[in-house]
């Protein structure tokens, strides 16, 4: 079982053991996001709830049945009905369905809660798990990319709420 919460203040300091205990693990398959990103967490967060309350971007944080932080999921760039999913799975929650079960409830909470019709998302070519959670969710293949300099694919998903 688990558990999508909206993003909220109080989520600031299991979000940032749960970066830094994966950092490496999440280096193996995207750009790492460097020092900055953790300096000074605190302000990152609220930034995040600014734009989340603005209505632009929806954050959560995926929780396992005992409450821990397990993995994100984001949908950023709000705007005429789609946004663009993102999500990661700490190592010791991958490969357990945990990716394929957020995404899909995400999916689900877009088109009923935050009025959304559509979802795109991007991930490299070479990223096989990834690219199983989106297409076990329904998502499509629409176009080829670069992404940080490697082949990528993008992804669509209409019809959400369902």
């Amino acid at each position: 079982m688990l558990i999508l919460e909206r993003l909220r203040t109080d989520h600031t300091d299991a979000l940032l053991a749960f970066e830094r205990e994966n950092r490496e693990y999440f280096a193996r398959s995207i750009p790492d996001r460097g020092d900055a990103y953790f300096a000074d967490f605190d302000a990152r967060i609220q930034a995040l709830l600014a734009e989340q309350d603005a209505g632009i971007c929806h954050f959560h944080v995926v929780l396992d049945a005992d409450g821990r932080l397990v993995g994100r999921v984001n949908l950023i760039d709000v705007e005429d009905g789609s946004a663009e999913l993102g999500y990661r799975i700490g190592e010791r929650a991958a490969g357990k369905g945990v990716a394929t079960a957020a995404v899909a409830e995400v999916c689900r909470v877009a088109g009923t809660a935050y009025g959304l019709t559509s979802l795109v998302a991007v991930t490299t070519l070479d990223n096989l798990a990834s690219r199983a959670v989106l297409e076990r969710n329904s998502f499509a293949v629409v176009e080829n990319l670069a992404v940080a300099g490697r082949p990528g694919i993008r992804y669509r998903r209409p019809h959400l709420g369902h």
